[in-house]
């Protein structure tokens, strides 16, 4: 990989920053949440807004939701695609994860945002 940055025509947009390991950073912070104790002072550390004004709407954070995520099955589809065939899991092949959400409301309905969206709103 080399270390210059290649020349852009006159008037390019710079190409977008894609922050590196954000999965680690956004893991540290669901363990960092749950064992926090007072929440809303961990997400005024962690530059959490509670309130963001989007495309004109005013968001404001209700709350953060942490889902644990245990795959234990899978599914096939047999040829055709109509009917699929179901097989659980053996336990070295079970997923375990977590999904971050941040849920703002705008006055009419909720808005999940996910770490990433959270990241992108200056």
């Amino acid at each position: 990989m080399q270390w210059q940055t290649p020349h852009q025509p006159e008037g390019a947009k710079p190409a977008a920053v894609v922050e590196t390991d954000l999965d680690k950073v956004e893991a540290a912070f669901v363990d960092g949440f749950i064992a926090a104790p007072d929440p809303t002072s961990f997400l005024r550390l962690a530059r959490v807004p509670f309130e963001i004004l989007r495309d004109g709407t005013s968001l404001k954070l209700l709350r953060v939701e942490i889902d644990a995520l245990t795959d234990v099955g899978s599914l096939t589809p047999h040829l055709g695609g109509v009917t699929f065939r179901y097989d659980p899991l053996p336990s070295n092949f079970i997923s375990r994860r977590r999904r971050l959400r941040f849920v703002y409301f705008d006055g009419a309905s909720l808005k999940p945002l996910t770490y990433a969206e959270l990241r992108e709103i200056e």
